[in-house]
């Protein structure tokens, strides 16, 4: 199965790199259409990115307009991202789209029947789902989740992770990973260094994961381990966990940690490519403050970008008035991860 090809849009929006001065954040909008005053703003502000949900996917000609207005207010062929995992977690939904298996249903094939079997089936549900993310737009999807499950694991992640083995977890992902880029999908790991410990769910409350280091570093970090060190590590993104890891820094939740940003993902797990945080109006971060504070805890500590998902206008503003704008650092692995992306499809 060969998905079809997003045509590019002309002109100005043709190019692919950031115009000078995009902002280090990307913004979501209200609804499934793009308003006057939010295009204005997107116009003037210069988010890099913005991401979709439910609310703005009604069906495939709406949505495809939207996607195509949201490139026209920033004038370039910016990234726009979706979670399209699968099972209880997917944007585009029936009846306008095929409703997929949680990627656990994968991994117990995997174990119960035959891994090889397993990747095809995996093949051809990556395939299919990159083609109407493609057709509708959209070049980035935050999947594969590499979370490992343990006895502790929250519902929150549950049947969204693919097993309790982090090698399944490191082979089904690596193998989501390839299919996504070879249809023009930009994938994004998540939820990096590992949120399978987590016994609370990160958009409630803050998880505190008191695991040994050595224990993280054999189970938790290793699919993302393995994505990093692959040949297409350089096309692949990754969100970060709103999880404190105690052995690490005690203080501090993986997202607003220099200590683990620096140490662990950068570090040991070895991760260059662009990093994003997990979305700002998570409670796990309400010790930082308001949404404006939160994103300059999550700059500040290591990530690329800030993720804002609740569309609401007025705090984007906020954002845009103290977040800074990319850095060298993200600007070089966005233009490595678009120039893979489009070598591979």
């Amino acid at each position: 199965m060969v998905p079809s090809k997003r045509k590019s849009p002309v002109g100005a929006l043709s190019r692919n790199k950031p115009p000078e001065g995009a902002l280090a954040a990307i913004f979501s909008i209200s609804g499934p259409e793009l308003t006057e005053k939010e295009k204005d703003f997107f116009r003037g502000s210069q988010p890099f990115g913005f991401i979709l949900f439910a609310r703005n996917c009604e069906n495939p000609a709406q949505l495809r307009k939207l996607t195509d207005d949201l490139r026209e207010a920033v004038g370039w062929d910016c990234p726009i991202l979706i979670d399209q995992e699968g099972g209880r977690v997917q944007r585009l939904k029936p009846p306008h789209w095929r409703q997929y298996d949680p990627m656990q249903v994968h991994g117990q094939q995997a174990i119960n029947t035959d891994l090889s079997q397993s990747l095809e089936t995996l093949r051809f549900v990556s395939l299919q789902m990159a083609e109407e993310i493609v057709d509708a737009g959209i070049n980035v999807n935050c999947a594969p989740v590499l979370d490992v499950l343990m006895p502790e694991t929250d519902a929150v992640i549950g049947d969204r992770a693919f097993s309790s083995d982090e090698q399944l977890v490191a082979r089904l992902g690596l193998s989501v990973c390839r299919h996504f880029l070879a249809a023009g999908v930009t994938p994004v790991i998540k939820h990096i260094p590992g949120h399978g410990r987590a016994a609370s769910d990160s958009h409630k409350t803050l998880p505190v994961v008191k695991a040994p280091l050595a224990a993280l570093m054999h189970t938790d970090f290793e699919p993302f381990r393995e994505i990093a060190k692959s040949d297409i590590a350089a096309g692949v993104w990754a969100m970060t966990a709103h999880v404190v890891y105690s052995e690490i820094d005690p203080d501090h939740p993986a997202s607003t940690s220099k200590a683990v940003i620096d140490n662990i993902i950068r570090g040991s797990i070895g991760f260059d490519g662009f990093l994003l945080s997990d979305d700002l109006d998570m409670d796990a971060l309400e010790a930082y403050g308001d949404i404006p504070d939160r994103a300059t805890a999550v700059l500040e500590a290591g990530c690329d970008a800030a993720l804002y998902c609740a569309g609401k206008l007025e705090i984007m503003e906020k954002i845009a008035e103290s977040v800074p704008k990319l850095g060298s650092r993200a600007l070089q692995s966005l233009q490595k991860a678009s120039e893979f992306r489009k070598v591979a499809a």
